[in-house]
């Protein structure tokens, strides 16, 4: 019989107990539970003392959880600290006993002591985390693309204007990529940042488990020779009669230009062999379907909530972004975990804002979760409104709210972590 809730203990993770946190790890997730010494050795390039939190009961590991420094894209291309949360389960047998409860209040905790300014997720599950104040504030869309129906020349031999696309292997990767990637993230409001070990996990030179397919990469470079985009991609062998069904499955995709954007679509959908191409997680606004002659050949199959925000300092996230419009708000903030609640002064411009502690009435009151919904600019405050999630107290808030925080077009987080 397992111990009362309140006997099981809840602490950082040492390196003793690494091995059966992650047979725990697995076992929420429903993964094979042991690990190979291979894989557990590789997995240990995640290992940062402090920031892996489990829940014990007795010898046993029966919860997870894991966070690490990242940044943030917010509207207009500023970087904010972020405690990024991952591996979060609770395994079946203690579940209903508040064990997420407890390691996600001492992690954000922590995470506001360090001076973090946000808290990111992707979440597994839609009901679980707005009770900690996060709020979906990205989403994402996949396509499928039906080639034979794109309506593109199929003589196509490579982009105009002189650019080229060349197939490159992992090391080429690891060199051009992280650049790129920073060019890009510093203007995508909701893009995160990715160390080395992204990188040398998604070429292959660092295995977690499982058995590993070596992808394909194409990189667009311009007419000066420059790298531009950079697709990473895998294919099936699928054959009916005489006849290839394959698809194309991206990885990433990454350009900083819609002519790089543009030429490595067209490139995918170009392959031999390939009859249907699919996007993997793109904003929903993405280009892809208007870079098709025929836009309905791009078919929506997958649509949802992505990157989740928690707000820990409201002051330093209002103060970070920029926005559409010139006006001041008084919002007030409600936050039951009493890490960011209060009553704000916002004073903001397209050129930037100033937010302080306010003492007059409040002109719109609202959720944590929800104002991290609207800070990335994607969700619009009258709908809100009309779902009840926001109170207007003066006439007029909630439009002048809309003409501040929304943007012309929807943050995107290209990442799953």
């Amino acid at each position: 019989m397992s111990r009362p809730a309140e006997d099981i203990d809840v602490r950082p993770v040492t390196e003793a107990d690494f091995a059966d946190w992650h047979r725990a790890l697995n076992t929420g997730f429903l993964r094979e539970p042991t690990l190979t010494q291979e894989q557990l050795e590789a997995r240990r390039h995640q290992f940062v003392p402090g920031r892996l939190l489990g829940a014990f009961d007795g010898d046993r590991c029966v919860a997870t959880f894991r966070s690490f420094a990242q940044e943030l894209t917010a509207v207009g291309g500023a970087a904010v600290p972020a405690d990024a949360i991952s591996n979060v389960t609770v395994s079946p047998t203690h579940r209903r006993r508040g064990l997420l409860t407890r390691m996600m209040g001492r992690d954000l905790a922590a995470a506001k002591d360090r001076g973090d300014v946000v808290a990111t997720l992707i979440a597994a599950e839609y009901p679980i985390y707005g009770r900690y104040g996060f709020g979906p504030a990205t989403w994402m869309t996949e396509w499928t693309v039906d080639v034979s129906r794109a309506g593109l020349d199929p003589r196509w031999s490579g982009p105009e204007g002189g650019g080229r696309i060349d197939l490159v292997g992992g090391e080429e990767v690891r060199k051009t990529g992280p650049e790129l990637h920073e060019r890009i993230r510093r203007t995508q409001p909701g893009a995160v940042s990715r160390d080395e070990l992204w990188w040398r996990v998604q070429t292959g030179a660092v295995r977690f488990g499982g058995e590993w397919t070596e992808p394909f990469h194409a990189a667009y470079r311009s007419p000066s020779g420059e790298v531009e985009g950079l697709v990473s991609y895998k294919s099936d062998d699928n054959w009916v009669g005489k006849l290839p069904k394959n698809t194309a499955e991206v990885n990433w995709l990454l350009a900083t230009t819609p002519a790089a954007e543009r030429a490595l679509w067209h490139y995918l959908c170009s392959i031999d062999w390939i009859t249907r191409v699919k996007s993997g997680w793109r904003a929903p606004d993405d280009l892809l379907p208007f870079f098709l002659p025929d836009p309905r050949a791009a078919e929506v199959t997958t649509q949802g909530d992505w990157l989740w925000v928690r707000i820990l300092d409201v002051v330093r996230a209002l103060e970070a972004r920029t926005y559409g419009a010139t006006g001041t708000l008084v919002l007030e903030v409600v936050d039951r975990q009493g890490l960011a609640g209060g009553r704000y002064r916002l004073t903001a411009s397209p050129t930037g804002a100033s937010c302080a502690p306010a003492t007059e009435e409040p002109e719109l009151v609202l959720d944590v979760a929800d104002l991290a919904t609207l800070w990335l600019g994607d969700e619009s405050v009258a709908r809100l409104l009309a779902l009840g999630r926001v109170r207007e107290v003066r006439e007029g808030a909630a439009r002048l709210a809309d003409a501040l925080l929304h943007t012309p077009r929807r943050p995107w987080c290209p990442d799953l972590f």
